[in-house]
């Protein structure tokens, strides 16, 4: 039986004579399953095989427009005689189906998990690599007395060299200098106090901000990300209610004051006026 009823697969002649008389037989059956009310006009037949046949009702029960009644038919050798095989509702070509099924550990996304909820192990994860692979000369997290941590004293597996080019993706596409708050900042990540630089290799080009008025507060940040909480960025100055004009003189009302006593003139070297 086809698994979707297309209009290019019905035929209305067929050199098999007996299973294509046997509307009614098929009618009958198709009733039986999903009742009077539920099976439509015949649409044509569809043949399987040698003295196998399929007829296609439309179906007009709720919440099936567009989908089929295929019921299929069988005969013995030589027999004059049909049979019902299967009866079963099917799709047509506009039929409104459900999206292909994808298993559950495909279709999960990071948002999906919450507080308490386990993923599957992946033993082939691309992403890691056994302790004792990792050799990559960038990673200064090998250096010293972690040295001994990474080739597998102490974590079984660590990031191989593709879980870290995804992850550094990843976090630049978002928290990078594209994103919408970085644009409209005027200094870079690079240059901010609240800017924690991470170990190892991705420390030449991320840290986590340490903010907690920056949108990216303890989140991962590039050196040239930024925001508008950056540690020495000026905000504007706010206008001032009142704006003060300029004073105005107005000299006829003006009052002059010795600043000191007047001296007679005989004790300023002066000559005595004529009388």
């Amino acid at each position: 039986m086809p698994a979707t009823i297309t209009r290019a697969r019905l035929t209305a002649s067929t050199k098999e004579a007996v299973l294509a008389a046997a509307v009614d037989l098929a009618r009958s059956a198709a009733i039986d399953v999903g009742g009077e009310q539920a099976v439509g006009e015949h649409l044509g037949v569809i043949v399987d095989g040698e003295r196998l046949l399929t007829h296609v009702f439309a179906s007009t029960a709720p919440g099936y427009r567009g989908w089929c009644w295929a019921v299929t038919l069988a005969r013995p050798p030589r027999g004059r005689r049909a049979t019902v095989c299967e009866v079963e509702q099917l799709p047509g070509e506009e039929a409104i189906l459900a999206p292909e099924w994808v298993p559950w550990a495909d279709r999960l996304s990071p948002e999906d998990v919450g507080p308490g909820d386990v993923l599957p192990y992946l033993e082939d994860d691309p992403r890691l690599e056994q302790g004792y692979e990792a050799t990559s000369e960038d990673d200064a997290d090998l250096l010293g007395g972690q040295l001994l941590f990474e080739l597998g004293l102490g974590r079984e597996r660590v990031l191989s060299a593709e879980g870290r080019r995804q992850a550094l993706t990843r976090w630049y596409d978002s928290r990078g200098p594209e994103a919408p708050e970085a644009k409209a900042a005027r200094s870079q990540c690079s240059t901010c106090g609240f800017f924690l630089k991470l170990a190892g290799s991705p420390r030449r080009l991320f840290g986590v901000c340490a903010n907690e008025w920056s949108p990216s507060d303890g989140q991962v940040v590039s050196l040239d990300h930024g925001c508008g909480a950056h540690s020495e960025t000026h905000g504007p100055k706010p206008a001032s209610l009142w704006q003060p004009t300029e004073p105005v003189i107005s000299e006829p009302s003006l009052e002059v004051i010795a600043t000191e006593p007047l001296r007679p003139a005989a004790e300023a070297g002066d000559a005595p006026s004529p009388e």
